[in-house]
C-alpha cells in the first residue's frame, strides 16, 4: 500500500465538507487539475440542509443537476470489485485528460427529470446530528460487535480508558484490578482483557487502543499490503529504532538495521504515512450543515439509490498540459508535469473509488431497510457492520469509514447512514427485532397513552410481549431515557391539571 493508496482510503471517511476542502487544496496545489466551469456555485448551497430542526424543521431539497441512479434489482459492475482492488489496479496511461463525472457514470435523463420534479415538491425533515466523540464512535462499533453482554461491559471499560489521541491510558493490570474490585470477584483474567482489547484494536480508526506509540504504528502497519522484506524493515524500525528516527539520525539507523538503503528509504516513507495519533481523526466538532451524499427514492415501485453529484465539484485534468508534458524539451519541466499528472490521475481515481464505495454500501443499506422507508422506524431491521460487509465483500472497517458522517436523503427525512445500523433483540418465536424499532414502538406507545394513566416500564414490557418482543424492564428504562422520555410518575405529574 503506497502513501497514495492510504490517502485514497482516508478519503472514504471524509465528510462532504472535508472532501470539498480536500478537493480545493488539490486544485490549488496541482496545476493539472481544473474545475468544470459554471458548476458547483449555487447548487451546493441549495442542497445544504441546516442541521437545526427547531429553526428549519421542514425544508425543500432542490436537486437540479443529474445524479447517478442505481436500481436495487440491477446492480452495476462496481459491486464485483473490492475497494483496494480498484485502487491497486495500474493506472492507464490512456486515461482521458478531460474525463468528467458524466463520462464515468451512466446517467438517466428521464429518471433525473422525474426525480427533480418530485423532490422539488417533497418536504424533508432533518435528523439532528449531535457531536460524536471518539468514545461514541468506538462504543457504536462495540454495540454492533457479536460479543456477550459481559464482554461488552469489559469493552466499555477499556474504551473509557482511551484518550482523545486513541491511546490506552491505563495498564491492563490496573483495569483488571478495578473491574474485579467492582465485582467483588477475581474471576476475570488478564487473558480475557487482552482478547477483548484485540477486538477493539480492530475497530476504526486503525491504530486505536494501543498502549504505546510502537504498538499504535504496528497496528496500522499490519493493515498495509507490502512485500515481506519491506514489512520486516518497517517492523524493526518501529520496534527498536524510533528514537533514531525521531532524532533523524539516519546514518546510525541504517547502520543498525543492516538493510539496503533503498529498502530503508521505502520503510521510512511507509512509517511517515502512519498516524501517530489515530484518535484525532474522529473530531467532536459540531457539523452545522448536512449535505446529503446520496438520495434514496422509489421510482416505478423500485427503490433506487443515487449519488448527489451537486455537493462535490466536478474536476478534470486539463488536456492542454498533456501536450506540454509530451512536447516539452526541458527535462525539469517535463518531470514536473509528469509527476503532477500522475498525482492528478491518482486523485481522480481515489474520488471515483469513494463514490463507487459509497453508492455500493448505501444501496445495500436501502435494500435491507426498505420496510423502514415505506412504513417507518417501527419496521427498522437489525443491521450490523458485518452484514453489509458480507453483502458488499468489503472489510468491516471500510463500512465503518464510508458510513461515518455520510447522509442519505429519503422521503422520510435526511439520516446519517450509521442511523440504519442497530443491534437486535430476540423474539419469543425465535426471530429478531431491531433496537431502533423497539425505541420507535416505545415512543409511539407513550405518545398514545392516557395522560392521566401513563404506561409504566413494566406495562410497556407486557405490551411488547404481546407483540412477540421479549425485553427486560431495565432495557425499556434505558431506551426510554435515551429518547428523553420521563418516567411514568413524572409524566403523570406533568399532565396533572387543575379541575
Amino acid at each position: 500500500m503506497t502513501p497514495q493508496l492510504q490517502h485514497a482510503i482516508k478519503l472514504l471517511q471524509m465528510s462532504t465538507l472535508d472532501l470539498q476542502q480536500e478537493i480545493q487544496e488539490n486544485l490549488e496545489n496541482n496545476p493539472l487539475l481544473e474545475i468544470e466551469e459554471n458548476q458547483f456555485q449555487e447548487e451546493s448551497k441549495d442542497t445544504a440542509i441546516d442541521n437545526n430542526p427547531i429553526d428549519h424543521g421542514m425544508i425543500d431539497l432542490s436537486i437540479e443537476n443529474e445524479h447517478i441512479p442505481q436500481s436495487l434489482e440491477e446492480p452495476t459492475g462496481v459491486e464485483e470489485h473490492q475497494v483496494t482492488e480498484k485502487l491497486e489496479n495500474p493506472l492507464s496511461e490512456e486515461l482521458p485528460m478531460d474525463a468528467t463525472w458524466e463520462d464515468t457514470y451512466q446517467t438517466n435523463q428521464s429518471l433525473s427529470k422525474e426525480k427533480n420534479e418530485n423532490i422539488n415538491n417533497q418536504e424533508y425533515i432533518t435528523n439532528n446530528s449531535i457531536e460524536e466523540t471518539l468514545q461514541d464512535h468506538l462504543i457504536w462499533q462495540l454495540n454492533l460487535a457479536p460479543l456477550a453482554k459481559e464482554d461488552k461491559i469489559i469493552g466499555l471499560t477499556l474504551i473509557d480508558s482511551i484518550d482523545p489521541n486513541g491511546f490506552l491510558t491505563q495498564s491492563l493490570e490496573e483495569i483488571l484490578e478495578t473491574i474485579n474490585i467492582g465485582n467483588n470477584s477475581d474471576d476475570l483474567t488478564i487473558e480475557v482483557l487482552e482478547n477483548i482489547l484485540e477486538i477493539i484494536q480492530n475497530f476504526d480508526p486503525v491504530g486505536i487502543a494501543a498502549r504505546d506509540l510502537s504498538e499504535c504504528l504496528l497496528l496500522q502497519l499490519r493493515e498495509i499490503e507490502i512485500d515481506k522484506a519491506l514489512r520486516v524493515c518497517c517492523t524493526n524500525v518501529i520496534e527498536g529504532h524510533l528514537e533514531e528516527l525521531a532524532s533523524k539520525d539516519l546514518i546510525k539507523l541504517k547502520r543498525n538495521l543492516g538493510a539496503s538503503e533503498s529498502i530503508i528509504n521505502e520503510a521510512l516513507l511507509v512509517i511517515k504515512s502512519l498516524n501517530p495519533k489515530p484518535g484525532s481523526v474522529i473530531s467532536p466538532s459540531q457539523t452545522d450543515y448536512i449535505f446529503p451524499d446520496v438520495i434514496a427514492k422509489k421510482v416505478s415501485n423500485k427503490w433506487t439509490v443515487e449519488l448527489n453529484s451537486d455537493t462535490i465539484p466536478k474536476i478534470r485534468i486539463n488536456s492542454m498540459y498533456e501536450d506540454f508534458s509530451n512536447k516539452s524539451t526541458d527535462k525539469n519541466e517535463k518531470n514536473y508535469l509528469k509527476e503532477h499528472l500522475q498525482d492528478a490521475r491518482w486523485f481522480l481515481k481515489s474520488l471515483q473509488t469513494r463514490h463507487d464505495t459509497l453508492l455500493k454500501v448505501a444501496t445495500q443499506i436501502v435494500e435491507v431497510q426498505t420496510d423502514f422507508l415505506e412504513h417507518g422506524p417501527e419496521q427498522m431491521k437489525p443491521l450490523i457492520l458485518s452484514d453489509v460487509a458480507q453483502r458488499t465483500e468489503l472489510h468491516e472497517s471500510t463500512i465503518s469509514r464510508i458510513t461515518n458522517r455520510k447522509y442519505i436523503a429519503t422521503p422520510r427525512g435526511v439520516f446519517e447512514l450509521k442511523y440504519f445500523f442497530s443491534s437486535h433483540l430476540g423474539t419469543s418465536s425465535g426471530g429478531e427485532v431491531s433496537s431502533t424499532a423497539i425505541r420507535a414502538l416505545i415512543q409511539k406507545l407513550v405518545s398514545e397513552e392516557d395522560a392521566d394513566r401513563p404506561l409504566s416500564d413494566s406495562k410497556i414490557v407486557n405490551i411488547l410481549l404481546e407483540k412477540d418482543i421479549k425485553i427486560a424492564r431495565r432495557t425499556i428504562a434505558k431506551y426510554r431515557e435515551s429518547l428523553g422520555i420521563p418516567s411514568s410518575s413524572e409524566r403523570k405529574k406533568f399532565s396533572t391539571r387543575p379541575a
